[in-house]
């Protein structure tokens, strides 16, 4: 055998002796070696045996309790009409269930509630209309699918029609006092049409038309014993329900004192009635910011006030600010 034939062979048999040294080594390395402590393992087990013990084991969902009377405006609601105690039942779980919501509804009725339910009784309109704000909008300057906006969610044509300035520039849609106004001259046509509360209530959601023809086609005269599209079926009830819930929270699941709620804002108002070019400027100049003029004064939009008619605007600001605002404009 010449000696490169040799080589060629003992190469590849080398390789091979070696990986099994290799081995043979590394198992025994392993054979030898400690597992590793169990004490971080342990402690992993221990913290989630104690997240597992946070957790409620007793928490059970029950029925909210149902009134034996109820009232709308002063107007008994047929609680012995099965089908309207269980319409009103259907509301209660829902919005007592639908925790995060209500929850900020019922916190938000401590800032806006004051001024609604002066203004509802300066027009004359009962008080439990505060309620229909409630579920209209939360309490929040909302935009619905059909284009409603505001805490009293008008749609531009009935909000113009009611008196409400809506241009690009000013929608006062978001101004509560006068969209408070605006929905009560509404729901006081609606009562003259309709005889009743309770229906105005309803056409508030259906519509004057849309309730008009409900009631002329299926010879009733009252909500109640109507058959309706879905939301306007559910609509008086859901007002019923955040009316239960606000009166007695806690009853219903929901802790909350004064201390709860959010308080109105302390604010001074400013009579304007010339343009305001730059907003951001006129509010640094106020001793505020952007920010808080519009949180404070949500019909206007953008960072100008167009005013070329000399029409006069009342702009509210932070009292807090008052002493260091500039009072010459």
């Amino acid at each position: 055998m010449s000696k490169r034939s040799f080589v060629a062979i003992a190469t590849p048999l080398a390789l091979v002796g070696a990986f099994i040294l290799f081995q043979g080594s590394a198992s025994k390395d392993l054979k030898h070696k400690e597992p590793p402590p169990r004490v971080e393992q342990a402690a992993v087990h221990e913290h989630q045996s104690m997240e597992l013990e946070l957790v409620p084991h007793d928490h059970r969902y029950q029925l909210p309790d149902m009134p034996d009377s109820l009232e709308f405006c002063g107007e008994p609601v047929p609680l012995h009409d099965r089908n309207v105690y269980e319409r009103l039942e259907r509301e209660l779980i829902v919005n007592c269930y639908y925790h995060s919501s209500t929850f900020l509804v019922l916190r938000r009725t401590g800032r806006y509630f004051p001024q609604i339910e002066q203004i509802l009784e300066e027009e004359g309109v009962p008080e439990d209309f505060k309620y229909l704000a409630m579920a209209e909008s939360g309490l929040q300057n909302a935009t619905s699918g059909a284009g409603a906006k505001g805490v009293w969610q008008f749609i531009r044509s009935t909000g113009r029609r009611e008196g409400l300035e809506i241009t690009s520039g000013i929608d006062e849609r978001y101004h509560l006092e006068k969209a408070t106004r605006a929905a009560c001259n509404y729901l006081k046509k609606a009562k003259s049409e309709f005889g009743n509360w309770t229906t105005a209530a309803a056409s508030y959601n259906r519509g004057e038309a849309g309730m008009r023809n409900a009631l002329d086609d299926q010879h009733q005269s009252n909500y109640y014993d109507l058959f309706l599209n879905p939301e306007t079926y559910r609509y008086v009830f859901r007002i019923l329900a955040m009316k239960l819930i606000e009166q007695d929270p806690d009853k219903y699941g929901f802790e909350l004192d004064e201390k709860s709620l959010y308080k109105p804002f302390s604010t001074y108002d400013v009579l304007v009635n010339t343009s305001i070019k730059d907003l951001p400027e006129y509010a640094k100049k106020k001793g505020t910011s952007y920010k808080i003029l519009r949180e404070l004064n949500p019909w206007i939009h953008g960072y100008s006030l167009e005013n070329r008619s000399g029409k006069s605007y009342v702009i509210e600001l932070p009292f807090l600010e008052a002493e260091r605002a500039d009072e010459g404009e």
